[in-house]
């Protein structure tokens, strides 16, 4: 691939009819806008095969492929081993809850887990909440000059009790990736399991389980450019083990239907399809003549197109705010792409987030203030007196004129 291919944002916007709207999008890491593709396939289903699973007769057995192959293709999207392995949800912060209250069914009091300070309360509070049945809880903290993790006070928390560790691929408040692949290692060399919460990087970069060696990983779809539900991965063998949270008949064998109580949403499983297709489009808009690779190596491909374009984005925008005496950039100052997403936060010494914020909002540009639910980090870095930070998060549809129209805002403001 050409290094200096660049990403066609005529044809991105066209995939995005919310983006015909005269406002621009940077609160994305709230909530992505969604493709076309899934919105047509989200009409087509209800439409024409709007039935319930699992029953004889012709529309339901035609449903029950097309639910099947849209599953199956989020499952290779994320390269699982094996399409069970997915569990489709309502939301990551469901699907978390429902992972921790049937994996702690195998601990007992004295067992450990490990959670982070950097983590959406998704992927804290469920496990937070065992502390009620004697499990016990330490938490991983960044270290608070280079909000990093120090991998040596992973090993420091570890022991023969610790049952998991959970945290974050890319925080939401600060973009950092963290080295996942490295901490699945250190984890399990400790006989531990390891839970991912991937909302804030599923966005912006390919995952892949297998290459991870995860044995949890969740993400959102709607931050995904799909609609509001929720994908949690899990290796064949740790769900298995999981007790059924599902009605009485329904047994620990069924996977992954154990653990979605009431079913999951036909209509939207059904659109989920549209995300990996996109992807692929996007290669074989940009690469026309290379089109008999894999889709594997067609997604890599299209995110590294959307990993060089967001690097410029954050490039942009972390210049100016480095360079504004009174900012204090919460996170990672540099633009490089292995290192963050282009979810940026920042404070203001004199003036308050929410201040800053509201007055943005009538230049038809949507940002945010607050904790974004990641309180402990807020909370540790003392930001509560500020009313959080404020975020722009940026993903690949943004332009660059758009944060140069956020840049001329802010310095009305500031």
């Amino acid at each position: 691939m050409s290094t200096q291919t660049k990403l066609d944002l005529t044809f991105v916007h066209r995939q995005f009819p919310a983006l015909n709207r005269d406002f621009v999008f940077m609160d994305n890491a709230g909530g992505a806008q969604v493709l076309k593709g899934v919105i047509n396939r989200i009409s087509d289903y209800l439409s024409t095969t709007n039935v319930q699973l699992g029953a004889s007769y012709l529309v339901s057995r035609e449903s029950d492929e097309r639910v099947d192959k849209a599953t199956q293709s989020i499952a290779n999207y994320i390269n699982v081993s094996r399409k069970e392995e997915i569990v489709v949800g309502p939301s990551t912060t469901m699907l978390l809850r429902i992972l921790s209250l049937t994996l702690s069914k195998q601990w007992q009091a004295g067992d450990e887990i490990i959670v982070s300070n950097s983590d959406h309360e998704a992927n804290v509070s469920c496990w937070m909440d065992l502390r009620e049945k004697g499990i016990v809880v330490k938490i991983w903290k960044l270290n608070p000059h280079t909000l990093q993790f120090d991998l040596s006070d992973l090993q420091k928390l570890l022991s023969p009790k610790t049952r998991l560790v959970t945290l974050v691929h890319a925080s939401n408040v600060l973009g950092t990736i963290n080295p996942i692949k490295e901490i699945a290692q250190i984890v399990h060399k400790a006989g531990a399991l390891i839970c991912v919460d991937g909302v804030a990087f599923a966005p912006h970069r390919q995952i892949d389980v297998q290459e991870l060696d995860v044995d949890f990983y969740a993400f959102s779809t709607y931050k995904l450019y799909g609609p509001h539900q929720a994908v949690l991965y899990g290796k064949y063998e740790q769900l298995r083990q999981l007790d059924s949270f599902n009605h009485y008949f329904i047994g620990k064998l069924a996977v992954p239907y154990k653990l979605q109580p009431g079913n999951f949403n036909f209509e939207l499983t059904f659109s989920l399809a549209a995300i990996p297709e996109y992807f692929e489009a996007l290669h074989n808009h940009h690469f026309p003549s290379e089109n008999q690779i894999d889709s594997k190596e067609k997604q890599k491909r299209s995110f590294e197109l959307i990993a060089n374009h967001e690097e410029e984005l954050a490039k942009k925008l972390l210049r100016y705010l480095s360079g504004k005496a009174y900012i204090r950039i919460i996170g990672e100052t540099s633009a490089d792409k292995s290192k963050r997403v282009p979810t940026i936060s920042f404070v203001h010494q004199k003036l308050i987030s929410s201040a800053i914020v509201e007055q943005i909002d009538k230049f038809n540009i949507g940002i945010r203030y607050g904790d974004f639910y990641a309180k402990k980090i807020i909370e540790d870095l003392d930001l509560i007196k500020f009313d959080g930070v404020v975020r722009v998060s940026l993903v690949h549809y943004n332009t660059l004129d758009e944060v140069q129209k956020l840049i001329n805002a802010l310095e009305t403001i500031l």
